[in-house]
């Protein structure tokens, strides 16, 4: 038993959830996929899958982007401010450094905001499925 729960109900439970994870993201590489699977003669109905599909990729490029930066920029100023409780004298360069790291951590997830719109309004693939 681990915290008066039995092992055998934990490892149950995380199995369940590793099944649903795992469909997810099968669904979600196999989503681009079905870009190709338009009739022969009909090059309009590619390019809606495949705008679908972009956008679809572009909305969890950016969950993605925003996720992983806010814990980054999190992190960061948890790091800051715990330096600058043990060190008040280094104040001023601390916060700068931080301040820093910040903007750079932004910037990156403003590239995949900038990759995003690149993909909506000027996808350079559209050539390939009909559009």
């Amino acid at each position: 038993m681990i915290d008066g729960i039995p092992f055998f109900t934990k490892s149950f439970a995380r199995r369940k959830s590793m099944k649903i994870v795992s469909k997810v993201w099968l669904l979600l590489l196999a989503l681009p996929a079905t870009s190709f699977a338009a009739a022969p003669g009909s090059a309009s109905g590619g390019a809606a899958i495949f705008f679908s599909a972009v956008v679809i990729s572009a909305g969890f490029g950016l969950a993605i982007a925003a996720l992983g930066g806010s814990l980054g920029q999190g992190n960061l100023a948890s790091k800051a401010m715990e330096a600058i409780a043990r060190q008040p004298e280094a104040a001023g360069r601390i916060q700068t450094a931080m301040l820093l790291g910040l903007a750079f951590v932004e910037s990156l997830v403003i590239y995949v905001l900038l990759v995003a719109f690149i993909l909506l309004f000027a996808n350079p693939f559209m050539k390939f499925f009909g559009g």
